[in-house]
């Protein structure tokens, strides 16, 4: 990738790239994870998350643990999510995944159009996640993080299915919703779930 167009001219310097994935389910937390890839390492296959069979993204995310320099995952609980707004939960869970990195980076490279309130030099990046091979990282890894939080989520909470639709507001989450009514897990401030609540 140029880094010039960033005003990087040291193509050693050390980036991270970061994404998260949950602003859109009904259930359960944002995450976001922090990727430092090592240069000098290859890891084939690395795409957007959403690209990705779950297991080719299961395998992927070994190798980018086992291979990259530093990996780090941030998230923003249910409640963090209803009190701020999905817009401030997932910036926040962006700013913990980088804070919880190893290295510190000179440069962080954000999936989207904004990035967090922070002290360090960045630039989001639209679309980011299928150009930028850090940023496509740590999709994959916040991707895996996730599912597999929302996988243990359902054997608490069997009857709404999260195994399957991991959170996201398909048509058997919602008539599960209007069956059981919400969960510990459910957020309150998005309008399906709201809806639910105000008629019960």
């Amino acid at each position: 990738m140029d880094l010039t167009q960033f005003g990087i001219n040291n193509p050693d310097v050390c980036i991270a790239g970061v994404d998260e994935v949950g602003r859109g389910p009904l259930a359960g937390p944002v995450v976001a994870a922090a990727v430092i890839l090592d240069k000098e390492v290859f890891i084939a296959g690395i795409k957007d998350s959403k690209q990705l069979s779950p297991g080719k993204r299961r395998q992927l995310d070994l190798e980018i643990r086992d291979k990259a320099l530093s990996v780090a995952i941030g998230w923003a609980e249910v409640e963090e999510i209803d009190r701020l707004n999905i817009l401030q939960a997932a910036l926040l869970a962006m700013k913990r995944a980088v804070d919880a990195l190893t290295l510190k980076p000179a440069l962080i490279l954000v999936d989207g159009n904004r990035c967090p309130r922070w002290s360090y030099e960045s630039h989001a990046i639209i679309g980011g996640d299928q150009k930028v091979p850090a940023i496509s990282a740590a999709s994959i890894v916040a991707k895996v993080y996730r599912d597999q939080k929302m996988i243990e989520y359902h054997d608490q909470f069997p009857q709404y299915g999260f195994n399957c639709h991991m959170g996201y507001g398909t048509l058997v989450h919602r008539q599960a919703l209007q069956q059981y009514g919400p969960c510990v897990i459910h957020r309150r401030s998005f309008a399906p779930v709201k809806e639910v609540l105000t008629a019960e």
